[in-house]
C-alpha cells in the first residue's frame, strides 16, 4: 500500500466508509446461547468508535450492562488495501476470555460491506467453531453490529447484536 493509494481510500474507498462509524453511540446489545431460544442477555451499551493511525483503522471501545451483565471491549477495524479484505481483532471481557480473536474477509473491496470471520477452539478438543461479524450502517446515526457463532455440524446461529443511535 502507498500514501496514494491510502489517501485514496480515505477519500473515496473503503477508508472513508469506515470513517462514518466515528462517533459516540448508544443502544441495545442482545446475545443468543442456542438457536430459536430467547437471549441470554438484553443490556444496554454505550460505545465510541474513533479514527486510528490517521484513518487507517477505527477503535471501538464500548462497556454494557449492569451487575452481573456487565462487561466492556475493544475492536480494531480496518481495511488491508494489498489483500482487499477487512480485518478485525476483538477482546471483551465476556465473550473472548483471555484470547484476542483476529478475524478477516477473504477478499473485500473497496465497496463491499464490512464482514469478517475467524475459527475459535471449543476448549474440549472438539472440532473448531466459526465466527462471523458484519457491520452495516443504514444510516449515518444508525450502526448494527452483528456476530454469528457457525456450529460445526449445525450451521450459523445469530449470537451477540448490538444496534446503536449516534448519540452527541
Amino acid at each position: 500500500m502507498g500514501k496514494a493509494e491510502l489517501e485514496d481510500s480515505l477519500q473515496r474507498g473503503g477508508h472513508r466508509r469506515l470513517g462514518t462509524m466515528a462517533g459516540q453511540w448508544q443502544g441495545t446489545t442482545r446475545v443468543w446461547f442456542k438457536p430459536d431460544e430467547p437471549p441470554v442477555m438484553d443490556v444496554t451499551q454505550d460505545g465510541t468508535i474513533r479514527a486510528a493511525l490517521g484513518g487507517r483503522f477505527m477503535l471501538h471501545e464500548y462497556r454494557y450492562g449492569e451487575g452481573e451483565q456487565a462487561g466492556e471491549g475493544v475492536a480494531l477495524y480496518g481495511l488491508h488495501l494489498d489483500a482487499g479484505a477487512f480485518e478485525s481483532a476483538w477482546v471483551d471481557s465476556f465473550h473472548t476470555g483471555s484470547s484476542i480473536l483476529f478475524s478477516t474477509a477473504a477478499a473485500a473491496g473497496a465497496d463491499a460491506r464490512f464482514a469478517v470471520l475467524t475459527h475459535y477452539s471449543d476448549g474440549k478438543g472438539g472440532p473448531d467453531w466459526g465466527w462471523r461479524t458484519e457491520i452495516d450502517q443504514p444510516d449515518a446515526d444508525t450502526l448494527v453490529i452483528t456476530m454469528f457463532n457457525i456450529i460445526p455440524g449445525v450451521g450459523e446461529a445469530k449470537a451477540v447484536e448490538t444496534r446503536y443511535r449516534r448519540i452527541g
